[in-house]
């Protein structure tokens, strides 16, 4: 497993008056009725999809998609994309700053995600991955050419995969180096010439009067206290996708420099927009 990232400061301590705790209730209220009822949904309908269409999904990753959109308009946040999709198959990556990012990034475009095994084990999380069709994996070299195997069937199947190559969450203000193990995959011989990996940048907007990394976790911070503070808000902040040029994965000669390039594109994102939000760091 990936070390926790931590910061040298303290998270702010979560503090939340009566107001606050309304917030909570109604829009807890709304989200775990959104969240949920769309779960219902989707397992319903992939009681007929998955006889039919085995692996392909044509139908419930729309539903996926219209929970998030929609938890952003719950919780109030702004919500916005910059950069075109790409068409090729093959995978997204993206830096990891939050819980949030998976709404976001399942928001703008239909995709499944990446995760350790144990994931699968969480509850509540857990069953939403595994009903959104997740790709659970060891962090276990003796598995390596088995999850091989399962990338490739996905991606053959027109999936579109996505991990964050950082390995953590971080307060949204930096970009980790990205491990290169999960590049692997798409150098075997069947996927080198057809995949392209797009890298994307997740850029989070903190509330006006509140630090930059309001949206941020990570160390030792838990779920309940991150997801009470996000509920409670009275001015809510953004988050904002920044969709990077596709790299076709034929034109790099090795996993480490096609992550290394990823990294970059990524880095470079988050940090132009930080800087023309903040011209005077």
């Amino acid at each position: 497993m990936s070390p926790t990232w931590d910061s040298d400061s303290a998270p702010e301590p979560v503090v939340i008056g009566p107001a606050g705790w309304l917030r909570v209730a109604l829009r807890g209220l709304m989200l775990g009725t959104l969240v949920f009822g769309g779960l219902a949904i989707l397992l319903l309908v992939r009681l007929i999809e998955r006889p039919l269409c085995g692996m392909q999904r044509p139908v419930t990753p729309h539903i996926t998609q219209f929970v998030c959109r929609n938890a952003f308009r719950v919780l109030g946040m702004g919500f916005a994309t910059r950069g075109a999709l790409m068409p090729e198959p093959g995978a997204v990556v993206a830096n990891h700053a939050s819980w949030l990012d998976i709404f976001a990034l399942n928001a703008r475009k239909r995709v499944y995600f990446v995760s350790k095994s144990e994931v699968a084990d969480w509850p509540g999380i857990g069953l939403l991955a595994r009903a959104t069709g997740t790709v659970f994996i060891e962090r276990n070299p003796a598995r390596a050419r088995e999850q091989t195997e399962t990338f490739r069937a996905r991606l053959m199947a027109g999936h579109k995969l996505l991990f964050f190559p950082e390995g953590t969450s971080t307060d949204g203000l930096r970009v980790l180096p990205f491990k290169t193990t999960l590049f692997a995959a798409f150098f075997t011989p069947d996927l080198k010439n057809e995949t392209w990996i797009q890298p994307v940048s997740v850029i989070y907007h903190a509330p006006a009067g509140e630090e930059a990394r309001y949206y941020g976790w990570w160390g030792d911070m838990d779920f309940g206290s991150h997801l009470l503070k996000t509920l409670a808000a009275r001015r809510q902040g953004s988050v904002e996708l920044v969709y990077h040029a596709a790299l076709r994965v034929a034109e790099f000669p090795d996993r480490k420099t096609l992550a290394a390039r990823c990294e970059r594109d990524v880095r470079r994102g988050l940090d132009a927009r930080l800087k023309a939000l903040n011209p005077q760091d």
